[in-house]
């Protein structure tokens, strides 16, 4: 992607959310767009396809805080997107985009209109380009991030879980050693003579860089093309790791694992892996942030004359609560410690919520000791307050 082409693309537009969007919309906008128009959703499909790219490509930039705040600040350099002259007719600005943007282009480090150092280092964190200076397409250049899922099992997710991890990506390519020469020597490329870039003229005095189109960027070109790779020096490879999630996870979140992502190339560092973990939901327990959630069933005589009841817990023994006489449906008690692992490495609670059960089938002797019941308290009424209240407001 060229740098006319990064500040020109509306990637708020790609994933459709505005410019405040928080990195959570951005997230759900993004997850459920991959989705939509992922390749194997839509096999054979090259607009699809193509539109899973740019939003691939768009989530890459909004997705990195340092790569948004880059962006943002580009944009709003560049007239969102249109390259502003200067005042005065016919324009008083007459340098090279190259320098600003880290190109191969030479000249003096000040340059016309006094933007001294360049640009290189506003887009050097997209482009994992080191900002301006010729050759910068040779050097080490750091790899691809990836992004993959994984769905854990309730448990799995609040103690943790290391699981197998299948991953594709583009890695060197080991039939020549990701040199794309199947003599592992290729020669710099004489057209952009092997910094991977050529600057064309747009009008009105400036000039733009983009990839060489004779070596795709690589500033190498292969003699004896490698049959694996077609001369390009990467292939797609694949492979299996053994990933730690940690405790305490929640649905839907986005681990970041340092280094672990595609390899770089010519010696530079692997990217990063980004794993989404969905989380199975549980018959019993269900979870509040660092809290664990559990609805106990007691009977009527339990919530009227308390008592002490067993919950059980998740992974361990069962705790006793003391249920206090008169206790109504709906209240919530804590067991203190027995909730979700926290980042510090302490546990949440257990919340205990409790539900007063109805039987559904009274024998003989159970109905008439209701109906004493019901009888000893007729002059009670639990509605008195709600019609006061109804007619007061």
């Amino acid at each position: 992607m060229s740098t006319k082409d990064f500040v020109e693309k509306d990637y708020y537009k790609v994933l459709g959310v505005p410019k405040d969007a928080t990195e959570a919309e951005i997230k759900k906008a993004y997850r459920k767009l991959a989705r939509e128009f992922h390749p194997d959703a839509n096999k054979g499909d090259a607009s699809a396809e193509e539109r899973f790219k740019e939003i691939s490509e768009a989530n890459d930039v909004l997705g990195d805080p340092k790569k948004r705040k880059e962006y943002d600040e580009a944009r709003a350099l560049f007239g969102n997107g249109g390259f502003r002259r200067g005042p005065g007719a016919g324009g008083s600005f007459n340098f090279d985009l190259g320098d600003l943007f880290g190109g191969a282009q030479g000249g003096a480090g000040t340059g016309a209109g006094g933007f001294g150092g360049g640009l290189g280092d506003v887009f050097g964190g997209l482009f994992n380009r080191g900002g301006a200076g010729a050759g910068t397409r040779t050097q080490p250049r750091r790899g691809q991030d990836i992004e993959s899922e994984v769905t854990l099992s309730f448990t799995e997710a609040v103690d943790g879980a290391t699981v197998p991890l299948r991953m594709s990506s583009q890695a060197p390519c080991k039939a020549c050693n990701g040199t794309g020469d199947k003599n592992g020597t290729p020669r710099v490329c004489p057209t952009c003579v092997g910094t991977g870039q050529v600057s064309r003229g747009s009008g009105g005095g400036f000039s733009l860089t983009d990839p060489c189109a004779d070596c795709k960027g690589r500033g190498l070109i292969a003699e004896d093309p490698c049959d694996v790779c077609k001369g390009s020096g990467r292939a797609r490879s694949s492979r299996t790791m053994q990933v730690r999630i940690p405790a305490g996870v929640s649905d839907g979140q986005r681990i970041r694992l340092r280094g672990k992502g595609a390899p770089g190339e010519r010696g530079g560092p692997a990217g990063d892996l980004y794993v989404v973990v969905h989380v199975d939901a549980h018959p019993v327990f269900g979870r509040r942030d660092d809290n664990l959630t559990v609805t106990v069933p007691v009977t009527f005589a339990e919530a009227a004359l308390g008592a002490e009841i067993r919950v059980p817990t998740l992974g361990g023994p069962p705790v006793t609560l003391k249920l206090p006489p008169g206790t109504p449906g709906g209240r919530t008690m804590r067991a203190r410690g027995k909730g979700a692992v926290r980042k510090d490495g302490t546990r949440g609670d257990l919340l205990v919520t409790v539900e007063v059960a109805v039987p559904t089938e009274l024998s003989d002797e159970a109905r008439k000791a209701l109906e004493t019941f019901r009888d000893a308290t007729s002059e009670e009424d639990p509605r008195a307050t709600l019609f006061e209240s109804a007619k007061g407001a």
